[in-house]
């Protein structure tokens, strides 16, 4: 899932990014208000982790055009987190607020929540033939095997069988899985469908449709 993460501390914001891409998101930085209503023009994110104390254009700012567009969800991340600051904020728009210093277990919650509830209901663990995947452990298995996916791999595969047989392009597969480092034209998205379906086995469960995208077989 893609996550925008607004911070103008740079190195607290590139601690936040790093653990949060250890837990399986593609993460994009901004460092200002300005940068991040430009990202969020061009990308459609899944959530936002907004601080409000921003330079050039204000968090509080950023949080109501965003709340507006309705382009994702909000949750805001900064250390004015007295009631009125929680609730200013909520007021603004922001789906969610935690203040700082914070326990990463709960950002991680709170963000996969926010997920959930911006996508449509889906069963907490995903099923196709004999895989099963559990996105809340950050497990998949084939038949009970185990399988040691990379977490690109196990990004692809949950938004396949999320799909639930639907085909789903190569391109949107790269927005959700990938971060703004990844280069549109690259063979990322081929190269990990090919080591995924080597790591899936036989029979073979992801299809390739020439043109179109990928999916999962019936």
């Amino acid at each position: 899932m893609r996550v925008l993460l607004v911070e103008d501390e740079q190195p607290l914001a590139k601690y936040i990014a790093a653990g949060l891409r250890k837990h399986g998101f593609a993460v994009d930085l901004a460092f200002d208000g300005r940068a991040a209503l430009d990202k969020c023009e061009v990308t459609p994110y899944d959530v936002v982790v907004l601080d409000r104390d921003l330079p050039v254009v204000h968090g509080d700012a950023v949080c109501r055009h965003l709340a507006e567009q309705g382009r994702a969800r909000i949750l805001m991340l900064t250390a004015s987190c007295e009631v009125a600051d929680r609730v200013d904020g909520l007021t603004l728009g922001a789906d969610d607020y935690l203040g700082k210093p914070f326990a990463f277990s709960e950002l991680i919650a709170r963000i996969g929540a926010l997920i959930r509830r911006s996508a449509p209901a889906r069963p907490p663990v995903l099923r196709a033939s004999d895989v099963v995947l559990d996105p809340a452990r950050r497990t998949a298995e084939r038949a009970g095997r185990l399988l040691a996916l990379t977490p690109k791999e196990f990004g692809v595969l949950e938004q396949l069988l999320t799909a639930g047989g639907d085909v789903v392009s190569a391109e949107r597969l790269l927005d959700k899985v990938w971060d703004e480092h990844a280069d549109p034209f690259t063979n990322a998205v081929r190269i990990t469908v090919g080591t995924l379906r080597r790591k899936l086995g036989e029979p073979p469960l992801i299809e390739t449709l020439t043109s179109a995208g990928y999916r999962i077989k019936a």
